[in-house]
């Protein structure tokens, strides 16, 4: 009464998904989010800190790449309060792109695999 297990991805109906426009622009549509919160990142640490642009920039990827290297850190309450919720949403951004490439190498990696046993 064991049921066999198979390493094949599951098979979706057309209706089962969206029309596929998520599938096809998801990379980009993430990215363009990437860009943006580290371009807003920037903007707002230059404000608050009065950093140069280099320094915002720098640290709002360092941040958003969890290395946190600890030479540049936010003095304000404003500016801290603001790092939470970036760090919350830009890593749940790159969370979301590394999701996407991982689905999308394991849809080719599927398609070669049917396409081989096909084949046979």
């Amino acid at each position: 009464m064991s049921e066999e297990v198979t390493a094949d991805p599951p098979q979706y109906d057309e209706g089962d998904l969206s029309d596929g426009v998520w599938d096809v622009y998801s990379t980009r549509i993430i990215t363009f989010m990437i860009v943006a919160v580290i371009a807003g990142g920037t903007i707002v640490y230059r404000a608050l800190e009065d950093w140069s642009w280099v320094d915002s920039l720098y640290f709002s990827v360092i941040t958003l790449t969890t290395v946190g290297y600890g030479d540049l850190a936010p003095s304000s309450s404003a500016s801290k309060l603001f790092t939470v919720f970036y760090i919350v949403t830009g890593i749940s951004l790159l969370g979301a792109a590394l999701n996407e490439v991982l689905k999308r190498r394991g849809r080719r990696l599927a398609a070669r695999r049917a396409k081989r046993h096909r084949g046979r």
